[in-house]
């Protein structure tokens, strides 16, 4: 020891002691401290409900007793929290971690009993979500002015190289067929006499085949729900055919029988009226030669008047009353005709038009029974690990196999709803997620210590991802803009009115953003965004 100071000096290592006695507290709550996080999910879990998740197990029956639900359910609570998803890896923490042994008092459950737990109590999580926020409400959390929902890809226990197309999955079950009957035939030649051997359920305990199978039929609900709108545009264009081709045999037989009616029509002629005033000189020239005859007396100088239909005058009224008649009758005729003939172009434009309405239906006839059967240049993939996994795009590049999950976040950080799905786009999932935390959100409401001042969700963040037409007319929402690319989509506000025409989309570019220095025009609040 230095005289100046008091300060030890090490001459050595620290002793390391394996046959050390155990100087472990002998209560497993001295293990660690009272602030550990491991101590609130405990206490949570055991605060809840769990007869959902009890009502699943048995317990009566032979054999030892069963592993407590609610241990059970609090180990996987902290497993998901910790990460860690496998059965076998959670089996092994409870050997070597602290918290693990703690939840599981040191006896520890075998991966088979932890797995099994997992798939029966999955109906009952929904409920025990329920519970957990009416607790988180009950001691204050879950402030909603402002929630985020966001979404982040988390990947499946199972690879890329898995996905097979639906010819691959074909004869990958090909395949695992012939590979099954060949060890159940080798299996038979082997086996002893006293039938000692492994039942056939259990040949395959990969369920291998039954994998495939599904991910096959997955792929063949894919294709048909893909032809699906072909097949039903084929239907709508033969109704649309039919529809043309009944129309034109109606028009055909309308225009047949109005031009027989027209036949059967003579020809026009001079009405009454028109020939009684041509001839009205006919009828004065016949009466002045009638009156010379008259008049003349035998004997008489000069010559006998000449008979009536003789005479000059009557003869040359006749033959022009004759030629105004024909003239007349001609002019007639040369207009009934020249209306024949508009009416018979109009009627051939009218065939015109229905035969080549049908010619159009019967082309898009051929067109969409072309599409239905021309294979998709897009063919699906299935994993034949995980069916229910898919193809996952990473942002910055690559691909990941498993699935989209969703997340609504308060503003303290309190997960209000969740969703998981596998489709890699976020935009169809923000109607079923805002559904999803308003309900939540009444639920918190109702159960806090004191009534809010304000109910419900005030305002919800979502980023780029989310945005479509359907989803800016959706009920509730309004474009905040914190996309500071976008010039003055909230440090001005634009006066005149929307153009005609305009989508959602520029509107929302154009009038949606909030006020000038509004908080939400921000990205201080984007870390309230879950998986950030």
């Amino acid at each position: 020891m230095d005289s100046g100071d008091d300060v030890l000096v090490a001459k050595g290592y620290r002793p390391v002691q394996r046959d050390q006695q155990f100087l472990m507290p002998p209560s497993m709550r001295e293990w660690l401290s009272a602030d550990d996080p491991v101590w609130l999910v405990i206490d949570t879990v055991a605060s809840l409900d769990t007869s959902a998740v009890q009502a699943v197990r048995k317990t009566g029956g032979a054999g030892r007793a069963a592993y407590h639900p609610d241990m059970l359910l609090t180990l996987l609570i902290w497993g998901w929290a910790q990460g860690q998803r496998s059965s076998r890896q959670l089996e092994r923490l409870c050997h070597r971690d602290v918290t693990y042994r703690i939840i599981c008092a040191g006896d520890v459950p075998d991966h088979v009993t932890i797995a099994r737990f997992r798939a029966d109590c999955a109906p009952a999580i929904e409920v025990l979500f329920t519970q957990v926020l009416m607790l988180c409400a009950r001691v204050g959390m879950g402030r909603l002015g402002v929630v985020a929902l966001d979404g982040v890809k988390i990947a499946s226990n199972a690879s890329l190289s898995a996905n097979r197309s639906e010819r691959g999955l074909q004869e990958a079950l090909a395949a695992e067929a012939a590979r099954a009957a060949a060890e159940h035939a080798a299996a038979d030649v082997t086996e002893d006499d006293d039938n000692d051997h492994l039942p056939p359920q259990l040949h395959d305990p990969g369920s291998r085949r039954e994998r495939i199978a599904a991910a096959l039929a997955e792929v063949q609900a894919h294709d048909r729900a893909v032809r699906q709108p072909h097949v039903k545009a084929v239907e709508q264009a033969q109704q649309r055919a039919d529809t043309a081709r009944s129309l034109l045999e109606t028009t055909t037989a309308e225009v047949e029988r109005t031009r027989a009616q027209r036949r059967g029509t003579p020809p026009p002629e001079i009405s009454a009226a028109e020939y009684a005033t041509l001839t009205r000189t006919l009828d004065k020239a016949i009466a002045d030669q009638q009156a010379v005859i008259d008049r003349y007396r035998p004997g008489q100088r000069g010559r006998a008047p000449t008979p009536v239909e003789e005479s000059y005058d009557v003869v040359r009224a006749r033959r022009n009353l004759e030629r105004a008649v024909m003239r007349r009758n001609e002019r007639l005729r040369a207009a009934a005709a020249k209306a024949e003939a508009h009416v018979v172009r109009a009627e051939n434009r009218t065939l015109d038009a229905a035969q080549a309405a049908v010619d159009a239906a019967e082309a898009a006839v051929d067109a969409a029974t072309t599409r239905a059967h021309t294979p998709s240049d897009k063919h699906p993939r299935r994993n034949i690990t995980d069916p229910q996994s898919r193809m996952m795009p990473l942002r910055g590049g690559g691909w990941l196999q498993g699935f989209n999950c969703q997340a609504v976040t308060s503003d303290d950080g309190l997960i209000i709803a969740t969703g998981v799905g596998n489709s890699p786009a976020d935009a169809p999932t923000f109607s079923a997620m805002l559904d999803k935390a308003v309900t939540a959100a009444a639920l918190i409401d109702t159960h806090r210590p004191h009534p809010p001042e304000t109910t419900g969700i005030g305002v919800v963040l979502a980023d780029a991802g989310y945005l479509s037409e359907h989803n800016l007319t959706t009920p509730r929402t309004r474009s905040a803009h914190r996309d500071r690319q976008k010039p003055g989509s909230f440090r001005s506000r634009e006066t005149h009115t929307d153009p005609r025409g305009a989508t959602p989309t520029s509107l929302a570019d154009r009038s949606h953003g909030p006020p000038v220095g509004h908080p939400r025009g921000a990205r201080a609040l984007l870390p309230t965004r879950p998986y950030r």
